[in-house]
């Protein structure tokens, strides 16, 4: 179920500290990831050992995507500020940056979709987008996430402060 012809989803392992450790520590991701400092290789082994929780105890789910040839980690994708209760939660995607813009992102989010329609039961999905990241917003609109609405000034950066866009994608129909 989590698997297409070119990627896979997979649960954290030991083996990917490396990987993240290098991905946290990009600087061109914090503005997705809202992270304002750097993250330790002990601090990363200890949510490793952790991130086997339970989506209902953690309230997130991290996932790890492969490409399916050669079992390369390109990327995550994670559930966040999960609600069993009203059936939702927020998705993220991030991507190395050799692949990017290859298609990796929309495929990850079909089968999450998939996932969280089908397994989890959700009802709902959404994200933030910053205004300024246009391919994050091509690629949920694409998607057929809905916007619902543009928050004002909500992030400030070097640039200054940028707006973002607020997307939501009712599953329940999709998959009923």
């Amino acid at each position: 179920m989590l698997q297409t012809q070119r990627i896979f989803l997979r649960a954290l392992e030991p083996s990917d500290l490396e990987f993240l450790y290098q991905f946290e520590n990009d600087t061109s991701l914090w503005s997705v990831s809202l992270s304002v400092a750097p993250f330790s290789k002990d601090v990363l082994r200890q949510y490793l050992e952790n991130a086997a929780a339970d989506i209902y105890a953690a309230r997130q789910l991290r996932l790890m995507i492969c490409l399916q040839q050669e079992s390369t980690v390109v990327g995550t994708v994670d559930l966040f500020d999960f609600d069993p209760m009203h059936r939702r939660a927020g998705v993220g995607i991030a991507l190395a940056a050799p692949h990017r813009g290859q298609g990796y992102g929309a495929e990850t989010l079909q089968i999450l979709e998939e996932y969280a329609a089908q397994v989890l039961q959700l009802h709902q999905l959404y994200c933030s987008v910053s205004q300024e990241n246009s391919t994050s917003l091509k690629l949920f609109r694409q998607a057929g996430f809905q916007e619902i609405g543009v928050r004002k000034e909500w992030l400030r950066t070097a640039q200054g402060w940028q707006n973002v866009v607020e997307f939501q994608k009712i599953l329940s129909d999709l998959f009923d």
